[in-house]
């Protein structure tokens, strides 16, 4: 196909920022028209992104955000500024009505002011008419692909328990404490425990295929000593056999391209650097195990956004995101 897509990008100098300039730069059917950003303006994009030293000249707009907006040739616009950011440049400028947009903060989640909600193995019809676009959390991503399939099937009837590991990319770019080096490597530590900000939208997620669930999602985040990647494993009671199990998951994701169910264990760099999600299942004394794995800022983040701009432009779905793990 030799459909060409014109985008631009606010917040580019983060870390979606980068992750979504260095996939879109390598995508057949996108042209970038504007990486924007408040510090970096006027600077070669490889200056920050370093690893795109080579793969661009592109530079850092300066100009008005509003002159950048109102470019006739542009068709969707990606916000990934801070959350709150989102919002606030909403109310600030005038997005034409033929732009679409794909919001990566956690602003308009809740589908409020008709964004809907960019989870493609949960609702990839809705988001193809849309023309706004709610990515995902990453924890939220991990998580809800690992019981999406169970409450399809109204199987989800009593607490859900969930204990999720992170990269210290998930922190975003600015230092704080516990991101620094020194505090990061070789420990561990918890944060958000029940009260992680990703449980709405899980929850949501989760009434969207099964009505009536009331039960808790008992949620316990953890930091990891890596840089990028998420494992989360969850469990439920399940009355079913595994191979019942297998077959349900693989039934559920067997249209869409990105998320897999292993037979064998899995481990965080199996998609690193990748839009895969992966699953393994076990049963024990009736609980269901099920462990997800995915990067934090592709799937999690810039490369489910770029899945939803496919989507929503009629691209296959996978257009820009053969994209190869690390494995070792």
């Amino acid at each position: 196909m030799d459909k060409k897509i014109n985008i631009g990008i606010i917040g580019a100098a983060g870390y979606t920022g980068g992750e979504l300039l260095r996939i879109v730069i390598n995508h057949p059917n996108v042209n970038i028209a504007f990486a924007h950003s408040k510090s970096q303006i006027g600077k070669p994009v490889y200056a920050t992104h370093t690893e795109l030293l080579g793969d661009t000249e592109l530079t850092f707009s300066g100009e008005d955000i509003q002159t950048l907006l109102n470019q006739e040739s542009l068709n969707a616009i990606f916000l990934c500024s801070g959350h709150g950011e989102s919002k606030k440049f909403l109310d600030e400028y005038n997005v034409p009505e033929t732009v679409k947009i794909i919001d990566l903060s956690t602003d308009f989640r809740d589908e409020s002011n008709g964004f809907t909600y960019g989870l493609p193995e949960l609702q990839k019809e809705k988001i193809k008419t849309s023309t706004k676009i709610a990515n995902p959390g990453c924890f939220a991503t991990s998580i809800e692909l690992a019981i999406l399939p169970l409450a399809n099937a109204g199987l989800l009837k009593d607490d859900v328990h969930v204990s999720a590991v992170t990269g210290s990319t998930g922190a975003g770019q600015s230092l704080s404490a516990t991101t620094h080096f020194s505090w990061r490597n070789n420990n561990l530590s918890i944060y958000k425990a029940f009260s992680h900000q990703h449980l709405t939208e899980i929850k949501m997620s989760l009434k969207k295929l099964q009505a009536g669930f009331d039960k808790a999602v008992n949620f316990v985040p953890y930091r990891g000593d890596f840089t990028r990647g998420i494992m989360a494993n969850v469990y439920t009671p399940y009355s079913g056999t595994i191979e019942e199990a297998k077959e349900l998951y693989k039934n559920y994701y067997a249209e869409h391209p990105f998320t897999h169910v292993s037979d064998s264990p899995i481990d965080v760099k199996q998609v690193v650097n990748t839009n895969k999600c992966f699953i393994h299942l076990e049963v024990h004394d009736g609980q269901l195990l099920i462990s997800s794995i995915i990067d934090n800022l592709t799937k999690g983040a810039s490369g489910q956004a770029v899945q939803n701009l496919n989507l929503i432009f009629g691209l296959p779905e996978d257009a820009g995101l053969r994209l190869k793990a690390p494995s070792f």
